[in-house]
């Protein structure tokens, strides 16, 4: 197999830019940045580590400038990446292995991005995101969030490789709402001249929840849910294990216990059965909470970090505490190894 173009857009992005593409550098033979219209030092710097850096008028579509990108690429195999991710962990050797395998499928990478909500300390949210494909097979659709998708309109196969990467670019706030306000836009713009469609409406309440704009945010999550979807798709699981978090937010608990009419389509990671824990935390059915708590637990898969571990024994702890088990309670914060809420709670009872 030849060797894999790595694909990029980029537009006013000198301060992630070059920790990105150094990062980069070593394990790839070919790098193309497209310039969407930077006013900052982004084409100079793309030009100390880039192969190749073209320009590309906006004209407000991401797949177009993306299908710009992989037309630049001298392999037909491609990596795109985005200035704001930068590199964790790869296994090149592997990850060509795959490829030769899985020729007409798209590569999942791993991505990493710092999280935090009402009802959860700030952690890691890991997602699994479609990123390695052969150009010749798959371009990208869509304004706005765009996927990869089969040209022949055919359904798209995956596969997971071994490259992981830590997304930078929501972890500051005030970037954080420039982007959900900018992403809101094209997004109403999509759905106006495409029709409803439910991976539009998850993305706009996605955006709304990046804005603390958690009304909206429900509203959005709930008409998405109104169309007939794939409990395996990851968007879905996602989505629904959001939409519950915008109901614990908005105390709207007796509607959160719905919930249980879905759980065996759901329960197949730990984040939504932690999510059940908090459900039933939160209508005072403790031993209902206790046990998803623990269940979670067991699982391997998540997505959220501490959701299978230290997260859940500190909710279990919480119960028990408030519940007057103090020798139970300081059992399962001891669980929590050095996670800051649980050794506060152990040095106060």
């Amino acid at each position: 197999m030849k060797p894999i173009s790595v694909c990029m857009i980029a537009k006013n992005e000198e301060k992630y830019l070059a920790k990105c593409l150094s990062l980069l550098r070593p394990h790839f033979t070919e790098i193309i940045v497209v310039d969407t219209g930077s006013t900052d030092k982004t084409v100079a710097i793309a030009k100390e580590y880039a192969d190749k850096v073209c320009h590309f008028d906006w004209i407000n579509d991401f797949s177009a400038a993306r299908n710009f990108s992989l037309r630049q690429a001298s392999n037909d195999w491609v990596l795109v990446v985005d200035c704001d991710e930068f590199l964790e962990d790869i296994d090149m050797a592997e990850i060509l292995k795959l490829a030769v395998k899985c020729p007409q499928a798209i590569g999942m990478i791993i991505r990493n991005n710092p999280y935090e909500s009402e009802n959860q300390p700030k952690s890691i949210l890991t997602e699994r995101v479609a990123r390695l494909f052969d150009r010749r097979i798959h371009h990208y659709q869509g304004i706005i969030h765009e996927q990869v998708l089969p040209i022949d309109g055919s359904e798209p196969q995956y596969f997971p490789i071994p490259l992981s990467f830590y997304h930078e670019g929501y972890v500051n706030p005030t970037t954080a709402a420039e982007k959900a306000n900018r992403n809101l836009d094209l997004l109403f713009t999509d759905l106006n001249k495409n029709g409803p469609d439910p991976y539009t409406y998850f993305q706009i309440a996605q955006s709304y929840t990046a804005l603390n704009e958690t009304e909206e945010a429900y509203k959005f999550y709930g008409m998405a849910l109104e169309f007939d979807l794939d409990p395996l798709k990851e968007y879905v699981r996602t989505m629904v294990e959001s939409y519950g978090y915008a109901l614990l937010n908005l105390k709207l608990y007796a509607e959160a216990l719905n919930f249980e009419n879905i759980y065996h389509e759901f329960a197949t990671r730990a984040d939504f059965l932690f999510l059940m824990g908090l459900i039933y935390m939160n209508n005072a059915l403790f031993d209902q909470a206790i046990a998803e708590f623990k269940k979670a637990t067991t699982m391997k898969e998540f997505a959220v970090a501490g959701v299978n571990s230290y997260s859940a024994y500190y909710n279990i702890g919480v119960i028990y505490e408030c519940t007057g088990n103090a020798k139970l309670a300081r059992e399962y914060y001891q669980k929590c190894g050095n996670y800051a809420p649980a050794m506060e709670r152990l040095a106060s009872i």
